[in-house]
């Protein structure tokens, strides 16, 4: 790749997302008064971080079937008030556990 390609390329980077962060501020000016939209967008970061995350836990670990006891585990936990560095406790020795015994047997 050359130079000007380079940079044909970053400017274009830098447009888009320019234009990614500027056009929700030009286009919503006003509040929103629709309660439909207001609790979809209300939403959208629980949804986004659940897209992350989710898929994470499963390829980090050795086995998918300690990924998912974690997950399990973890949404438990939190059911039963647990915080957030309870939780993710909860999931770290979840995943110890189920891999050690996997090593067991």
């Amino acid at each position: 790749m050359n130079l000007k390609q380079y940079f044909i390329y970053l400017a274009v980077m830098a447009v888009v997302t320019y234009l990614l962060r500027a056009v929700p501020f030009v286009l919503l000016k006003s509040k929103l008064k629709s309660p439909f939209w207001r609790s979809f967008l209300a939403y959208v970061p629980y949804t986004v971080l659940a897209a992350m995350t989710v898929p994470a836990i499963f390829y980090s670990t050795d086995s998918k079937l300690s990924g998912a006891c974690a997950l399990v585990a973890a949404v438990v936990a939190s059911l039963f008030g647990a915080g957030l560095v309870g939780v993710a406790a909860v999931a770290c020795v979840t995943v110890l556990g189920v891999d050690g015994i996997m090593l067991l047997l």
